[in-house]
C-alpha cells in the first residue's frame, strides 16, 4: 500500500529525523505507487537503478559545489573590512562546509561512499556548479555572490525540501535555513555599498554586472537543453522545471534591485502584463557550455586547490581510520572478556 504524503518539511521535525514507522518497498510497483501518491521514498526501499543513478548525480554534484563554493568567498576571510565582516564570512564559510558534509552523508544512503565520490570528482568525472569558476576581485563580489548565488540557490532548493527521497529531503530543511541567511547577508553587504561613496555604489555595480547572468545560468540550460530535468520531476525529485525557477528568481531579484538602488544588467527585462511575469535577454549558453568544459576563468585553480587539500588531508583520513580500527578492537576485546566472566 502506498504511503501518504510526507509531512511538510518546513513544519514537521518528524520530516528532519529517519522515517523507521513502515516496512522496506519490496517491489518497483510499489516504488511508482508512492511517487504517484507523492510520498517518501527510504533507503531500504526497492527503487530503479535509474532512480538511484539519478539521485547520487545530483547529490554528489550539489555537495561538491558546496565544498568547492567555499574557495572564492574563503579567498576574502583575511581581506574582510572588518572584524565583524570577518567573522560572519567565516561562520558562512564553515556553514558550507556543513552542507557539503550532510549531502554527502544523505547521498551516502544510496550506496556510494564519500571516498567515491571525492575520487570521482578529483578525477573530472563529477561536476560542481559551474558558478563557482568566476573570479572575486572585490568585497563587493560577496556581496554579490550572497545576493545572488545564494538568492539562486533558495529558489532552486526550497522545492528540494519536498523531494521524494527523504535522507535528500530532510537535509535541504536545514541548509535552505542556513541560505535565507547567507543570502540576507550578501543583501546587506550590498545595500551599504550602494550607499556609500560613489566609487563604493559603482564597485557594487560592478559586482552585479559580473554575477547576474551566471547566477540565471545555475538553474541550468533551458528545459529543451536539458537532459536530466523531465525525469527528475517524473520521479518528484525536482518540483519545477529550469525555466520555471528562473523565472521565479527573475520576478524575484527586480524589486529587491530597486531596493538596493542598483541595476540588473539585462536591456530587454521588462514587465509583461499579459504572462504576469518578467520578459528577459537571452542567456549565452556558449559560455555556460565552455565553463562545464573546464574552460572558465577559474576552474583549474579550483580543482588544483580541491586537490591539494585532499592530498593535505591524507594523515587526518589515516588517522581516523588507524583510531576507528582500534577502538573496534577494543569492543572485540570488552565483549569477549565479558562474555568469558559470564560463562
Amino acid at each position: 500500500m502506498a504511503r501518504t504524503t510526507a509531512p511538510d518539511a518546513h513544519n514537521s521535525l518528524d520530516a528532519r529525523s529517519p522515517v523507521d514507522a513502515h516496512s522496506p518497498l519490496d517491489n518497483l510497483d510499489t516504488f511508482e505507487a508512492v511517487i504517484a501518491a507523492d510520498g517518501r521514498i527510504e533507503p531500504r526501499d526497492a527503487m530503479p537503478d535509474d532512480y538511484r543513478r539519478a539521485l547520487v548525480r545530483q547529490m554528489s554534484q550539489h555537495a561538491n559545489s558546496e565544498i568547492i563554493g567555499m574557495q572564492p568567498e574563503g579567498n576574502w576571510i583575511t581581506r574582510a573590512p572588518s572584524l565583524a565582516r570577518k567573522a560572519i564570512l567565516m561562520a558562512k564559510v564553515q556553514d558550507e562546509a556543513g552542507h557539503g558534509l550532510y549531502l554527502y552523508a544523505a547521498a551516502e544512503t544510496l550506496g556510494t561512499s564519500r571516498a567515491e565520490m571525492t575520487e570521482a570528482l578529483l578525477a573530472g568525472k563529477a561536476r560542481y556548479s559551474s558558478i563557482f569558476n568566476y573570479p572575486t576581485p572585490t568585497w563587493a563580489d560577496i556581496g554579490a555572490i550572497g545576493w545572488l548565488v545564494d538568492g539562486a540557490a533558495i529558489c532552486n532548493q526550497v522545492p528540494l525540501c519536498r523531494a521524494s527521497y527523504g535522507p535528500y529531503a530532510r537535509a535541504m530543511v536545514r541548509i535552505c535555513k542556513e541560505e535565507s541567511f547567507h543570502q540576507r547577508q550578501g543583501f546587506e553587504i550590498l545595500l551599504t555599498l550602494s550607499r556609500g561613496t560613489d566609487e563604493q555604489h559603482e564597485m557594487a555595480q560592478q559586482a552585479v554586472d559580473r554575477w547576474y547572468a551566471p547566477s540565471l545560468m545555475m538553474f541550468g540550460p533551458p528545459d529543451a537543453d536539458s537532459p536530466n530535468s523531465a525525469k527528475s520531476m517524473a520521479w518528484n525529485i525536482k518540483r519545477f522545471s529550469n525555466d520555471e525557477l528562473r523565472q521565479r528568481f527573475i520576478d524575484m531579484l527586480v524589486p529587491q534591485a530597486k531596493a538596493l538602488g542598483l541595476t540588473l544588467p539585462d536591456p530587454d527585462l521588462r514587465w509583461n502584463a499579459e504572462r504576469g511575469h518578467h520578459d528577459h535577454g537571452d542567456l549565452d549558453w556558449d559560455e555556460f557550455a565552455a565553463v562545464l568544459r573546464g574552460e572558465g576563468q577559474c576552474n583549474a585553480q579550483r580543482m588544483a586547490h580541491r586537490q591539494a587539500a585532499f592530498d593535505e588531508g591524507a594523515w587526518v583520513r589515516e588517522a581516523a581510520t588507524a583510531h576507528a580500527a582500534r577502538a573496534a578492537q577494543s569492543r572485540k576485546s570488552q565483549e569477549a572478556a565479558t562474555e568469558e566472566s559470564a560463562a
